[in-house]
């Protein structure tokens, strides 16, 4: 204990007179400290106790009931999940109904939920609306009023503060609704905090019938009243329960467990942040060393041991470490405390719980730092602890060599731990492909040493400064190789996450099915009902063209319903069937071995689609041709035939496996409640009829039928008018779609627009973000390693200087150093990271096939962008380096 007391006072003057390199290394310390207790706090503060979850969901009640059926049902204890088997609910119950259920006694308080199409700033918007008394104090923590009053009208309403900035109003203003029939007084501004985001508050008396209502109960409401009440159809929450779930005897205490697989992807994840820092802290603490290396052979010379000078190097990572770790925690409780406001608006959408933090995590965060500052020093001290005193003190380095076992090791570990993430990966564990990943990574630092010692042996053939700059980081590699593989860990773990999303958003674009030409516009009455005299085409175009949309053709959408005078209980429609022979042969509900959910991947006729599945083809369309080339962007030869098609009374389809010797087999279906279920659990009349069919061989892929008004008049349907499909020059912005809606609310059913934007989200900034960040590591490594062999180099840059060089090859010998750290790393990342990711890829395929109708196959995609960063980087090394490194050679007096 005495010599680590010396050891660590040792370190502390050291760190107090080399305050540069002290900064550097807290600094490194303290940024996954200051990220990790970020999160922390974070997560405290936003995790919500079992008071403040029961406030935010049942105010100040003692219980809350849902209506959800016109019958019996069966729920869990939570009251979060149940089972329907009864029919859907038709008509709510009044409040006194609700009141002759309860216990004599208690009070109830309707909330209700519904949507306000109201005029805003760009024209009109959705806005989702709570019907709710807001003066109760029933509805306390629930919502509550920030600014002004409660509504008290059917002509007042409270608006969220983000609800205000969308209707462009302020408090007192009044709001108009999308029909210019009502006009609200904005009365108050109100919060929910459980969802920040566009709310508008009404008044009971001013919205729809409540399906909803908070219970304040003269005595706690008992389990076998809540029994009571599911067997009338009310799904019930108890404040109890959601207070202590354990009091109630039905309690299963493995539903409260952590998650194991989020337990181990965390300290994974954890631990690749720790080899990260410890990566990139080694090559400064080895700064420390080599510039002490004469005070520890000194240290030597006088008896002190081995091990005394690893205590004294080591000491440097403990002192660090605390330090690190405190700067770390308080810089991230700050952040955390200071930010809450900004992630409540902008990231969670909620209030958090309050302001805590989370002891116990950030004590085990301090305990990571000093274990990152002691693991950083690790390899600097056993170094250091080797180093001939003789050679250290005469100022001499003796040649450094890589040991062959190491090199056996890393490519075990490596090889080991690609294994182990394909495994993961066909096993679909997180935790086992973190696993094989962090394995591989390891083993690949650990080969890092014996490459650049392989690279060495090609000095000879380069130029001056390259050549000592390869020399320097051959012969230093002990702070060189961990910077390094640094940079490898870091552009290979990017690459192979950016590889991973982008063939994701890859499958994600093959599997999304259009439903038009991409910005088109379709225009759907509300219901599919259409009006009475709905309006020409030529209205809906001039509509578009007020809003700035670049409209060329316009068609009417119908839809097959049933003939006029059939009852209102009955519904009618038209499927496709697939023929018996191009069905697939394979049940995806049922249980099948992994083998045969294989074979069925591999088929053809079991690509994943909705007719496959259901054994038919349901989107269904009437239209004698005119409306055709908006629906299916389709050749204009094809175009001709399938119109020729329709007018000859047949069926178009864009499945080529439905049409069979020229025809299709058409289901003609009615649904009636009143009729008995049937085997297949419907009450369905099915009637088959074979008609000539067209199958396009071009345009969209999506699955549609488009039946002829003749076909639907022979199959004894009739053609419901439902909507407009639009032709668009280019995609109409979300402004040009507002005011496309308000223009089309003054047409006969004021038809709501959708445009086809697209599958959308699957841009390149996640991978050009993770290409930032792998430079920002590249810089950093690259930068202190350069600096490490500036200190080193500096009795041979004086050498140079003796013998005439320019003042100009110190700061190319910087610029080939710092290139030679950027460049060596990335390169080795990018190979192993695209190595590593199509391993992952591979695998994740295999995995897919045997989880047969999954989400399909990924192809392998390299995102070019972000690989263009990540090899950019090293150039911008090179630079930094040769702009801020002196012309001037130092002159030292060196001593032999």
């Amino acid at each position: 204990m005495r010599s680590w007391r010396a050891a660590l006072r040792i370190a502390a003057r050291e760190a107090r007179r080399a305050r540069a390199r002290t900064a550097l290394v807290v600094a490194m310390i303290a940024l996954p400290v200051l990220a990790l207790s970020y999160v922390a706090v974070n997560y405290d503060m936003f995790r919500l106790t079992p008071a403040e979850r029961a406030e935010r969901r049942l105010g100040t009640a003692d219980a809350s009931l849902t209506w959800l059926v016109d019958g019996p049902l069966t729920q869990n204890l939570r009251g979060g999940g149940w089972v329907i088997p009864g029919d859907p609910p038709t008509t709510a119950p009044t409040l006194d109904e609700v009141r002759a259920v309860l216990p004599p006694g208690s009070r109830v308080v309707p909330l209700g939920e519904t949507r306000l199409a109201l005029r805003t700033t760009t024209g009109v918007g959705e806005l989702p609306a709570t019907v709710v008394d807001l003066a109760d104090p029933m509805v306390r923590g629930i919502a509550s009023v920030v600014e002004g009053r409660a509504p008290a009208g059917d002509r007042e309403m409270a608006v969220s503060a983000e609800a205000l900035r969308r209707l462009g109003v302020g408090l007192g203003d009044d709001v108009t609704s999308a029909d210019g029939v009502r006009v609200y007084r904005v009365t108050g501004v109100v919060e929910f905090p459980a969802d920040l985001g566009e709310m508008v508050a009404l008044p009971p008396d001013a919205g729809p019938v409540a399906q909803r209502w908070l219970v304040d109960a003269p005595e706690p409401v008992t389990w076998e009243q809540v029994e009571q009440l599911n067997q009338r159809g009310f799904l019930v929450e108890l404040r109890t329960v959601l207070l202590d779930p354990a009091a109630d005897p039905r309690y299963d205490p493995s539903v409260a467990d952590a998650d194991a697989t989020v337990v181990g992807t965390g300290v994974l994840v954890a631990g690749l942040g720790v080899l990260e820092v410890v990566l990139l802290a080694g090559p400064a603490f080895a700064v420390g060393a080599r510039r002490r290396r004469r005070d520890l052979a000194l240290v030597a010379a006088n008896g002190g041991t081995p091990a005394h000078l690893r205590r004294i190097v080591l000491a440097d990572g403990v002192v660090l470490g605390v330090v690190g770790a405190a700067v770390g925690i308080v810089l991230g409780i700050a952040a955390a405390f200071a930010g809450r406001p900004l992630v409540e608006e902008y990231v969670a959408q909620a209030r958090a719980g309050g302001y805590r933090v989370l002891p116990p995590a950030l004590l085990a965060v301090a305990g990571l730092a000093v274990a990152t500052g002691v693991l950083a020093a690790m390899v600097p001290a056993f170094t250091a602890a080797r180093q001939d005193v003789v050679t250290a003190l005469s100022g001499r380095r003796g040649a450094v060599r890589s040991r062959r076992r190491w090199l056996v090791v890393g490519l075990l570990a490596a090889a080991t731990g690609t294994a182990l993430a394909a495994a993961g990966a066909a096993w679909v564990s997180e935790t086992v492909m973190l696993a094989g990943l962090a394995l591989a990574e390891l083993g690949l630092v650990l080969c890092t040493p014996s490459l650049i010692g392989l690279l060495a042996r090609f000095g000879r053939l380069l130029p001056l400064a390259p050549r000592i700059a390869l020399r320097d980081t051959a012969r230093n590699r002990a702070a060189a190789a961990p910077a390094i593989a640094a940079v490898m860990a870091a552009v290979a773990g990017s690459v192979m996450i950016g590889v991973y999303l982008a063939s994701d958003r890859a499958r994600s674009v093959e599997g999304y099915q259009p439903a038009l030409p991409h910005g088109y516009v379709t225009a759907w009455y509300d219901g599919f009902a259409p009006p009475s005299d709905p309006a020409p085409v030529e209205r809906v175009a001039a509509a578009a063209r007020d809003a700035g949309i670049e409209v060329g053709a316009v068609a009417r959408l119908h839809q097959p319903t049933c003939p006029p005078g059939t009852a209102e209980r009955i519904s009618c429609g038209l499927t496709v069937a697939v023929p018996a022979g191009r069905a697939c042969p394979y049940d995806p509900s049922g249980a099948l071995e992994a083998r045969d959910r294989r074979r069925a991947a591999e088929d053809p006729r079991c690509a994943v689609g909705y007719h496959t599945i259901s054994g038919v083809l349901a989107d269904s369309v009437v239209d004698d041709g005119s409306a055709l080339p908006l629906l299916t962007g389709a050749d204009p030869d094809d175009l001709r035939r399938a119109t020729e098609m329709l007018r000859a009374g047949g069926v178009v389809v864009t499945e080529p496996g439905l049409v069979v010797d020229g025809q299709v087999a058409v289901e003609v279906r009615r649904y009636d409640p009143a009729l008995p279920p049937d085997p297949g659990g419907g009450r369905a009349v099915v009637d088959t009829v074979r008609l000539p069919g067209y199958a396009l061989t071009s345009g969209l892929s999506a699955e549609r039928v488009v039946y002829s008004p003749a076909a639907v008049d022979r199959l004894g349907l009739a053609a419901a008018h439902t909507g407009f499909v639009l032709a668009t020059a280019t995609e109409p912005t979300t402004g040009q779609e507002d005011r496309l809606r308000d223009g089309l609310r003054a047409l006969p059913g004021s038809p709501v627009p959708a445009v086809e934007r697209g599958p959308g989200g699957y841009g390149d900034l996640d991978a050009i973000l993770l290409a930032i960040a792998a430079g920002v590591v590249t810089l950093g490594a690259a930068g202190i390693a350069t600096g490490l062999a500036a200190a080193d180099g500096r009795a041979d840059l004086s050498t140079l200087a003796a013998v005439g060089a320019s003042p100009r090859v110190r700061r190319l010998l910087s610029l080939c150093q710092s290139g030679m750290i950027a460049g060596l790393g990335s390169l080795l990342g990018v190979v192993a990271g695209l190595t590593g990711a199509v391993v992952v890829m591979f695998a994740l395929n295999e995995a897919g096939r045997a989880d047969w109708p999954g989400g399909g196959t990924y192809p392998v995609t390299v995102p070019w962008s972000m690989l263009t960063v990540v090899l950019a980087v090293p150039v911008v090394a090179m630079l930094g380096a040769g702009l801020l490194t002196r012309s001037r050679l130092p002159v030292e007096r060196r001593i032999v």
